[in-house]
């Protein structure tokens, strides 16, 4: 029997039902391809394991044929296969269990894999917000905190900005057309923050004058 862990959300990738006037506008998930590369560093591990095999096997001619060599270090490339499988299989589940959300109001994430948890990223919360492109239109959205709001860093990553210890920066990462959805999120917080806040007075205020 198949068992959906997320089968309780109202909505997809949101914790509750969306207030009155609040609509989604864009729903993703990391490409897990890309989050391997650039999360996971997975070129650079495969890499380091390939120079340790040819470091021991030049070391090891010196003793042994050529041949010889390549097969007694040959342990190094099956161990850089082994790390580098799960460094795949971590990136395949963080992006299957992570959902990003732009409304009109707000941008979310739900991430975990093993535990979840969901950020919720009001406009007026978000001081800037970066893009790192690729070629390929994958990309990388980073949002600048303001104020006190602050969230963990190993909590929340991988879908933070590297290195960003201080000041947590969490991000849509390694999204597939990441330009159109920067576009998008703009032009929402630029009508979300632009709309004029209706403050009631209170009646003793109105009497007094």
């Amino acid at each position: 029997m198949s068992h959906d862990d997320f089968a309780v959300e109202p909505i997809k990738g949101l914790p509750e039902l969306l207030p009155e006037g609040e609509e989604i506008l864009w729903q993703g998930a990391p490409n897990w391809w890309a989050l391997a590369r650039e999360s996971l560093a997975l070129y650079w591990v495969a890499g380091y394991f390939v120079v340790l095999f040819l470091w021991r096997t030049i070391v090891a001619t010196e003793t042994m044929s050529l041949w010889q060599a390549a097969i007694a270090s040959s342990f190094f490339l099956v161990l850089g296969a082994v790390v580098c499988a799960l460094l795949l299989i971590t990136a395949f589940i963080q992006a299957r269990a992570a959902v990003y959300t732009v409304t009109n109001k707000r941008v979310a994430l739900r991430i975990g894999a093993a535990l979840t948890m969901t950020l919720n990223l009001p406009y007026t919360w978000i001081g800037n917000a970066s893009l790192d492109l690729r070629k390929s239109g994958v990309g990388t959205i980073a949002f600048e905190l303001i104020g006190d709001t602050k969230f963990s860093y190993l909590m929340c990553w991988p879908h933070i900005r590297p290195w960003r210890m201080a000041r947590t920066e969490p991000a849509f990462r390694c999204i597939p057309d990441a330009a159109k959805v920067a576009r998008l999120i703009a032009e929402a917080a630029e009508t979300r923050v632009s709309e004029p806040k209706i403050a009631r007075i209170p009646d003793d205020v109105l009497a007094a004058g």
